[in-house]
């Protein structure tokens, strides 16, 4: 990526990308983010595209990418490669489905437990404890 030549310390930069300082070190360290050049005597400085990488990275990260496949689709940013980012897309959202199915299936169990064990009478035991020790078929089955 080319490091355009900004103004901003490392300071205004985290807080203009809406990270802290550590994060800005973190990314350099992953290879996510460049670390410019520092003049003698003087400090780094960074500008609109370090920015704009950064905010990338955070929106990739809250549609559930890894930092290795957030590596993969900045290295696809060339505007060549849009069916291979489009699969590393496809392939995140199967896994997405996955979870929510996961979700779905531990929600009804749950809700089925509760239930369970607000209708229970005194002197039975929990039915959540129980089926929980027993490992029951449907407990068993929301653990993926």
């Amino acid at each position: 990526m080319e490091n355009n030549s900004g103004n901003l310390t490392i300071g205004v930069f985290a807080r203009a990308a809406g990270v802290n300082v550590e994060t800005i070190r973190f990314y350099q360290r992953k290879g996510l983010l460049t670390k410019p050049n520092k003049p003698y005597g003087s400090i780094r400085r960074y500008g609109k595209t370090d920015v704009t990488r950064v905010r990338f990275v955070k929106s990739a990260q809250r549609l559930g990418f890894s930092l290795d496949e957030i590596a993969e689709l900045l290295r696809l940013d060339d505007g060549t490669h849009c069916g291979e980012a489009s699969g590393l897309a496809a392939h995140k959202l199967k896994d997405v489905r996955e979870k929510m199915a996961d979700l779905a299936r531990m929600e009804a169990m749950l809700s089925e437990l509760v239930c369970a064990c607000h209708a229970r009478k005194e002197n039975v035991p929990c039915p959540l404890i129980t089926s929980l020790q027993g490992g029951a078929s449907l407990a068993g089955s929301v653990v993926p």
